[in-house]
């Protein structure tokens, strides 16, 4: 297949994916800070600003099943030594479609910008935005490839009472276009749960490797 990474995610995000057959997709990075993989049903795609001949050198040494080498810790471990880059963990991926109307919870956006969770967010994303709700905060901006991202904290006397879903479920009335992505980690159950409840759907898995 070819295309952007950007192209690749929209069609992923309306339901049409890579074609199940083993290979490995290797695109240019969309920006100077991203580059990573992002792993669907039996389809990678690495998103390197490195010549794709190396990549494909090193998957192929890769001691690890083909359909899983491009996100073997020693192929990630390699392209991060290659580029000078880190990466925090491998993610899944969850896309929701937006919805109309108002986000239906009480919400104040904090327009700070030496706000700690403001500073943070903008490590990672551009066009930032970040709401406090009581006992919670939704972080919304342009991540990977230019995509609508959400992300949400919740304290930890609030958690388990359905607010995490809440704010997930907010981040679709609030985002200006037609969809919002959200990674979370495989591990952390309670999330992944919550962003499900709130419509997001499964879309692969990820791993971003960042400059800063």
């Amino acid at each position: 297949m070819s295309g952007t990474l950007a192209e690749i995610l929209k069609a992923a995000a309306e339901g049409r994916f890579p074609p199940p057959d083993g290979s490995v997709t290797v695109v240019g990075q969309p920006d100077a800070r991203d580059a990573g993989v992002v792993a669907f049903t039996a389809h990678s795609v690495v998103f390197t600003d490195e010549d794709p001949a190396w990549v494909r050198e090193q998957l192929a040494a890769t001691a690890a099943d083909p359909l899983a080498a491009a996100m073997n810790p020693g192929f990630l471990w390699a392209l991060m030594a290659r580029t000078g880059r880190r990466m925090d963990t491998i993610d899944l991926v969850t896309v929701a479609g937006s919805l109309p109307g108002d986000p239906g919870l009480r919400l104040r956006e904090l327009v700070d910008p030496d706000h700690p969770r403001v500073a943070s967010a903008l490590k990672r994303r551009r066009d930032v935005r970040v709401w406090a709700a009581d006992a919670g905060v939704l972080i919304l901006g342009r991540g990977v490839a230019d995509r609508w991202e959400v992300s949400v904290e919740v304290d930890e006397e609030a958690r388990g009472k359905g607010l995490g879903q809440a704010l997930a479920r907010a981040a679709r009335h609030l985002v200006p276009g037609p969809v919002v992505w959200s990674q979370q980690a495989p591990g952390n159950a309670r999330s992944v749960r919550a962003f499900q409840a709130a419509g997001y759907r499964p879309v692969g898995s990820e791993a971003v490797l960042a400059a800063y």
